[in-house]
């Protein structure tokens, strides 16, 4: 039905190119890192996962997961994407070097789960309050509220 070389695909007889420009390949932190330029017509927009599918198949790569993609704005009057990409050689290297929150979007770690912002100033203001090894408790959250006497 339609050609699938290099950078070409048709799906549904909507078809988008995939172009990489810039490329260089980062030994240092064990990536090729590119510019993505889409060509889309008839199309909104092309979504994450068929581009890195694309480029699975364009750079040989194995494992989808060390794709990712980020950034890509739509030209004006559409039909065009451009936006960034980076393909690491293994998933450490990825989670050495790349932004937690494009690792979080991606789902190869997960968010730590903490205080919520308001819980963590409530206890500031307590740990001010108070003074000695009764500082540390609340600290921790330890600390025992005292019981007035009646």
């Amino acid at each position: 039905p339609g050609r699938t070389s290099r950078g070409f695909c048709v799906m549904a007889d909507k078809a988008c190119t995939l172009r990489t420009r810039k490329f260089i390949t980062n030994r240092l932190l064990e990536r090729k890192q590119f510019i993505v330029d889409v060509v889309h017509p008839n199309r909104a927009s092309v979504p994450k996962a068929e581009l890195k599918e694309k480029l699975a198949k364009m750079y040989k790569v194995q494992d989808d997961k060390c794709i990712f993609l980020w950034g890509f704005k739509i030209a004006f009057g559409g039909q065009r994407s451009t936006g960034f990409g980076v393909i690491y050689d293994n998933l450490n290297a990825a989670k050495k070097s790349l932004a937690k929150h494009l690792l979080l979007k991606e789902g190869v770690t997960t968010k730590a789960v903490g205080l919520a912002r308001k819980a963590r100033k409530e206890r500031k203001t307590k740990v001010k309050k108070v003074r000695g090894k009764a500082k540390e408790e609340v600290r921790t959250g330890k600390a025992v509220t005292k019981k007035k006497k009646e």
